[in-house]
């Protein structure tokens, strides 16, 4: 009778390191606290950009543990800050106002870039970041409830408006929306500024990149002549809704299963990454 067979245990074999990234020497800073709730997506689709971070919390900015000086891309991440009580992305503008202001403004002078998405474009827009018109810092814009009246969670299209640093090289980019209120409206006299000074950066189009006109699922909220982010008059902020940060994979896209197939047939190589990654290697270039 042959032997019962005996589970041999093979020796661990430690994973293969990942390739050293090169790194450019300017930092970023990703807010945290209170309901934000994207910091690691950010801090990683940054180091694969090349750029490294730290993930601070606003706490620790305003206690002087943190200087602001410090960093040379300030990003205020997705997430639900405050739980949207008393609106979405207010309270912590609030607390930012109210504890960093002068700080904030001093990085704004400097060669510097402020990035917002989702709640952290809403936040941009309660500081009156963006559009911030002559850097009066106003609040002109506001992100209202989805006009479905719901949460959003779906895949969207986006192409660029017009092109600046952030968005050189992108022909369209295919994000995740998590909102509740990204529903862009302003003023008719605020959006002829807007249109005026090129300070569109994403708008929603469908597939054919043919533009959305307001349709549903197209465009998701109802904003305003699909206005999904723009950028302030002197282009150092980008606000947007979508993520582009949580779909950095070319895995992580809807329609991965698809594309894979057709390149597999068409004898062409499989995509390792994500459109959307060209927004954060742009940040890296204009650092570099």
């Amino acid at each position: 009778m042959a032997a019962a067979k005996r589970n041999i245990r093979r020796p661990a074999v430690a994973p293969k390191a990942p390739a050293a990234r090169k790194m450019i020497p300017e930092k970023a800073l990703i807010m945290s606290g209170y309901g934000i709730n994207s910091e690691m997506e950010t801090q990683e689709v940054l180091a694969r950009a090349g750029m490294a971070s730290d993930i601070v919390h606003i706490n620790d900015l305003i206690a002087g543990e943190r200087q602001l000086s410090d960093y040379r891309l300030l990003v205020f991440p997705g997430g639900f800050s405050y739980g949207d009580d008393t609106g979405a992305g207010n309270a912590y503008a609030n607390r930012v106002r109210n504890n960093l202001w002068d700080e904030l403004q001093e990085f704004l002078d400097g060669d510097n870039l402020v990035l917002g998405i989702c709640n952290g474009f809403q936040i941009l827009a309660n500081l009156g970041l963006v559009p911030a018109f002559d850097r009066s810092y106003a609040r002109e814009i506001a992100l209202m409830p989805n006009r479905g009246g719901r949460l959003e969670c779906r895949f969207v299209t986006l192409k660029p408006e017009h092109e600046s640093h952030w968005t050189k090289g992108i022909e369209r980019i295919w994000c995740p929306v998590s909102h509740g209120e990204g529903n862009f409206s302003c003023s008719a006299e605020t959006l002829k500024k807007i249109k005026q000074k090129k300070m569109v950066a994403f708008t929603y189009c469908r597939e054919d990149m043919s533009p959305a006109n307001g349709e549903y699922p197209y465009n998701p909220n109802g904003a305003l002549e699909d206005i999904a982010g723009i950028t302030s008059a002197d282009k150092k902020v980008l606000g947007m809704m979508p993520h582009p940060e949580r779909a950095m994979e070319f895995y992580n896209l809807y329609d991965w299963p698809l594309v894979k197939e057709q390149a597999r047939r068409e004898g062409r190589p499989v995509p390792k990454e994500s459109p959307n990654m060209q927004i954060f290697k742009n940040i890296v270039e204009y650092f570099s």
